[in-house]
């Protein structure tokens, strides 16, 4: 985050061409590491529902998987955003008087702000300012690997773009039209970047409507072959990957930091319990205050979760939210459709707990957080020493089996339609149909 514009401090995809250069930054970014000063808004009662990190330790860890390093925190209780500065002007001052004091380049809000709101805090403040999308964005776009993947990114970075063009630079004046100008008469540099950004909206969303009838040739496939279909979901950095690698015995890359994993992952899983093997995908994991354009641009991806036959929902053992984690994934599975697929709940990384923390059995059951009256399995794991993974094989087998698919054996490719029969074929006597 060490840039002056909006446009900048999101990192470009390769696949796209670049916008005009009207949007570019002259600013030199420092070769080290973005000192950061990180900012969160109590908005009392506002907050109570999303459940507000006074301890800014998740916009903390954002910041470093972005690149950067926090300096200082600063919490600001109002009962409602400054419509200027969203802090207001005191609680402004005393930021830019921290900014001063630890020579931070950038400032980082763990809500979002309106572009107004930033424009008017970076004249205060002096450096740039970022917002909780923002940050997100950056990581996503500096993780994705895949084509599908980078697609997505570039989708949800151009539409967050979009809204940031509002008088944003001081070179949208408007511009006089003529023979040979770029625009019609007096159109505004605005307008033109706002119509390219359209356009290039437009392109990436016919490219991963393609993407997405790929997979969706892929998942019929494998509905048609009867494959029970398992995927992995929770909150990010719970340990879905290092899970996954322990139960298939693949490579996937994982580490102990936010989105590392953001390409969907496919192995087949064999369980000496059901003598069959399964089908485990592991997916992006999920965050507070998710965007929705985010969740939007990846609905291919989370695909996967709504089309599945059960749904891990890895939670960090650990992790002291662990229950506003669980709210937050069962919300986004809501909103891609997934909220009614059944689900086996993974508590991993137990091998973390304090002695007197630990289960006393590894399974049991337990209601789950979306208002369900039927109790879910709940086992205890650690992807890292193995403890719990045979019990979770064995509830895995044992959902596979209560649920016993028929294959579709129809392929769509050869259904007759039934204007191109010949009526000479076809039974004539109602009887002998």
């Amino acid at each position: 985050m060490r840039s002056t514009s909006t446009l900048a401090t999101l990192p470009r995809t390769p696949d796209p061409e670049p916008l005009s250069s009207t949007a570019a930054n002259d600013a030199t970014p420092p070769s080290e590491a973005a000192r950061a000063i990180l900012v969160g808004v109590d908005f009392g009662r506002r907050n109570a529902a999303q459940g507000f990190d006074e301890s800014l330790d998740e916009l903390a860890l954002l910041a470093e998987s972005a690149g950067d390093t926090p300096v200082a925190k600063i919490i600001a209780r109002r009962q409602a955003p400054d419509a200027a500065l969203f802090v207001g002007s005191g609680k402004a001052d005393e930021i830019k008087l921290m900014v001063q004091a630890h020579q931070a380049h950038t400032v980082l809000f763990d809500q979002a702000i309106s572009p107004a709101q930033q424009r008017n805090l970076e004249r205060v403040l002096g450096v740039p300012v970022a917002d909780r999308t923002a940050l997100i964005l950056e990581i996503f776009a500096a993780r994705a690997q895949s084509h599908e993947g980078k697609l997505q990114v570039e989708l949800a970075r151009l539409q967050y773009l979009a809204t940031r063009l509002v008088r944003r630079w001081s070179h949208l004046e408007r511009q006089s039209g003529g023979i040979g100008m770029r625009g019609g008469p007096g159109e505004a540099q605005i307008e033109l970047d706002r119509r390219m950004i359209d356009e290039r909206i437009k392109q990436t969303k016919e490219r991963l409507k393609r993407v997405q009838r790929q997979r969706g040739t892929q998942r019929k496939a494998r509905s048609r072959n009867g494959v029970f279909k398992v995927s992995l979901v929770g909150y990010t950095n719970a340990g879905k990957s290092t899970l996954f690698n322990a139960l298939t015995k693949a490579r996937a890359y994982a580490a102990n930091q936010l989105f590392a994993t953001l390409d969907t992952t496919t192995r087949s899983l064999y369980l000496e319990q059901a003598a069959a093997s399964v089908s485990l995908s592991d997916t992006v994991g999920f965050i507070r205050d998710l965007p929705h354009k985010l969740v939007e641009a990846f609905r291919a991806t989370l695909q996967e979760a709504a089309d599945a036959d059960l749904l891990l929902h890895v939670v960090d053992a650990a992790s002291p939210v662990l229950d506003e984690q669980m709210l937050e994934v069962e919300r986004v599975l809501e909103e891609i459709g997934a909220g009614g697929v059944p689900q086996i709940l993974v508590y991993n990384k137990q091998d973390l707990l304090p002695d007197d923390q630990r289960p006393r059995e590894i399974v049991d059951a337990v209601l789950r957080a979306n208002g369900s009256t039927e109790p879910t399995p709940r086992v205890f794991v650690s992807a890292i020493d193995g403890s719990g993974l045979g019990e979770l094989r064995q509830l895995i087998a044992t959902a596979m089996q209560a649920r016993p698919l028929i294959p579709d054996e129809r392929d769509p490719r050869f259904d007759v339609d039934p204007s191109d029969q010949d009526p000479e074929s076809s039974p004539s006597d109602p009887s002998q149909a």
